[in-house]
């Protein structure tokens, strides 16, 4: 591979795409990373590779992989996962503001809290200790309203797995145009209470959290965009297993976000048979 300015792919081009993971405490990355490659593999449209940070590579400083060669780095993170080294994330805030392309899947909001700049990337996340300074909740109101809730409280939670229905907010965006206007999602955990920086922030799609499962009775984001200076993010809270990325609302969306992220167009198509689409 040879390095170029990311945004600047032809359409003809293979999109390169790096999945980066690490030691996390609640959460099978060795697992599911293997099938997310897979997922991207299975199209023509994507070439992927893999880089595994180490909690000493991130002491040391020796963990610095060169995002300059991708269009777009999935996040395969979470919560626990080690601080990457300064330098490490400097480059990354480098390449993402300079046009780079992000995923953030399902956990990799749970990680990093007092790194600011991922923090807006991101746009909103959960869990390590994060509250009212974190910034606003982000919900849809019963009016169809975007709602930035400052209130005090804690970022983060989740009901027990259960299947949950997808509402199209977007129906024009790239990635979701072509996709009913509601589908079936799970079971699977469904985030809410997630709070951060919230700027930037278009909401794709969001599930009602019902209080019958430990929920918040609102209208939570599920799938998500963000802008970071000229890089792209595409924000997935699905995903717990390799039983959840292996359903078809899943897979369809990923490849969707993570082509978007990468180029800000989509030509993946949907399924006929969306979401229910058979994977293997």
């Amino acid at each position: 591979m040879t390095s170029f300015t990311p945004g600047t792919l032809m359409s003809a081009e293979k999109i390169k795409v790096l999945i980066t993971d690490g030691p996390q405490k609640a959460h099978n990355y060795k697992d599911t990373t293997p099938v997310l490659m897979q997922l991207l593999g299975k199209t023509a449209r994507f070439e992927v590779d893999h880089s595994r940070s180490t909690k000493k590579g991130c002491e040391d400083g020796t963990y610095k992989p060169d995002f300059s060669l991708y269009d777009v780095v999935v996040m395969n993170e979470g919560f626990g996962a080690a601080d990457w080294p300064e330098a490490t994330q400097k480059a990354f805030e480098k390449y993402m503001a300079n046009g780079g392309g992000m995923v953030s899947f399902h956990a990799a909001n749970n990680c990093w809290p007092n790194w600011k700049e991922y923090n807006k990337m991101t746009g909103i996340g959960g869990w390590g200790k994060r509250n009212e300074s974190s910034g606003p909740y982000l919900y849809i109101d019963s009016e169809g309203a975007v709602v930035r809730d400052t209130s005090k409280g804690k970022g983060g939670s989740h009901g027990p797995q259960h299947e949950f229905k997808l509402i199209v907010r977007e129906k024009e965006h790239p990635i979701m145009k072509g996709l009913p206007p509601t589908f079936v999602h799970g079971p699977d955990e469904l985030y809410d209470r997630l709070r951060g920086p919230a700027e930037n922030v278009t909401i794709l799609a969001t599930a009602f959290s019902s209080k019958k499962q430990r929920g918040t009775d609102r209208n939570e984001p599920t799938l998500m965009t963000i802008t970071y200076g000229k890089g792209r993010i595409f924000h997935t809270v699905l995903g717990h297993g390799v039983k959840q990325i292996k359903q078809g609302s899943f897979v369809t969306t990923f490849l969707r976000g993570t082509e978007w992220a990468a180029t800000g167009k989509v030509s993946i198509p949907v399924p006929k048979d969306f979401p229910n689409q058979k994977v293997e």
